[in-house]
């Protein structure tokens, strides 16, 4: 026993590690700096980019020796877009694109919703919408405007019957790809509680393929955004209002790509500019006031997406 004890009371130098000194715990959490907040801000950081390009939009116009009738500077744009705001009604103009755009955008989300109710419903609605996004989503939607004007003459149900073009196929196709790719778990989970139809669709397919819905939505807002734009600088010199009448050349019945049009047809660049430049403006509005808070409130806030 005693032999037992010394053997344990002996300890190998090379095993041994006299100089250990106390662990020191850092700091866990620690109190950001300002710069750190400020930078952490996802508008700021946004702004930023922002701010940047136009420094460099100033600095090459001015410094590269530019053309102002080719490429105008931010400056002179910038004080054309506040002349266009307060003595050219392009307020007007932007209500008058916006008007319209979200007429069309409402009644092609309708269309594009029934055709993926009957596709999830029945197996011919499915081969139904998948030969019609086959054939029509690759068809620019600038490329009807013609066709629609024959149809419905110059007026806004021409513009809209374009815009359901660029509108229903993105939000169509995208939601189809969204409900198809719902795990078999979920989809048993709404059939163990007895869901079926409409009722099933709205419970489980929606919520589960909701990230698939929003890009098809924001993709949709972007296409029938350009569209628009485009189809106002074709329409030219026929100028349209709310209600769908034909206005004279000089009125301010337009949107805002009718006042580009105007402006570029009159050699006032730096107006051109600023009538681009809040075409970007209102996208970025729309795509940060609007569908960023919906992805916030949604998707983000349920886990299915990161930051």
């Amino acid at each position: 026993m005693a032999d037992v004890k010394a053997i344990s009371l002996f300890i190998r130098p090379e095993f041994e590690n006299p100089a250990v000194e106390t662990a020191v715990v850092g700091d866990i959490e620690r109190r950001l700096s300002v710069w750190e907040r400020i930078s952490n801000m996802d508008p700021v950081r946004k702004f930023t980019v922002l701010v940047s390009l136009v420094v460099a939009w100033e600095l090459y116009t001015r410094i590269g020796g530019i053309n102002e009738l080719m490429f105008p500077t931010f400056t002179k744009t910038f004080i054309a877009l506040i002349d266009a705001l307060m003595n050219a009604g392009l307020l007007t103009n932007i209500w008058n694109s916006l008007s319209l755009l979200v007429t069309g955008y409402v009644i092609g989300i309708s269309i594009a919703a029934v055709l993926v109710v009957l596709g999830v419903w029945t197996r011919f609605g499915s081969d139904l919408l998948t030969t019609l996004t086959a054939m029509l989503n690759p068809l620019p939607a600038i490329a009807l405007l013609p066709l629609a004007m024959i149809w419905f003459g110059l007026g806004n149900q021409a513009v809209i019957f374009t815009l359901l073009h660029s509108i229903i196929w993105p939000v169509a196709l995208n939601t189809h790809a969204g409900f198809q790719g719902v795990s078999e778990t979920m989809r048993m989970v709404g059939r163990n509680y007895g869901l079926k139809g409409l009722p099933y669709i709205v419970k489980i397919l929606i919520p589960a393929a909701f990230p698939s819905i929003l890009t098809g939505l924001r993709i949709g807002w972007a296409f029938a955004w350009r569209t628009l734009i485009a189809a106002e600088l074709v329409f030219g010199g026929q100028v349209m209002d709310t209600s769908g009448a034909l206005g004279s050349e000089g009125s301010n019945a337009g949107g805002l790509g009718w006042i580009i049009f105007q402006n570029q047809m009159e050699n006032q660049t730096p107006y051109v500019f600023a009538g681009l430049f809040t075409v970007i403006i209102v996208g970025i509005v729309i795509e940060n006031g609007l569908f960023r808070n919906v992805e916030d409130r949604t998707i983000r806030k349920w886990g299915m997406q990161q930051s």
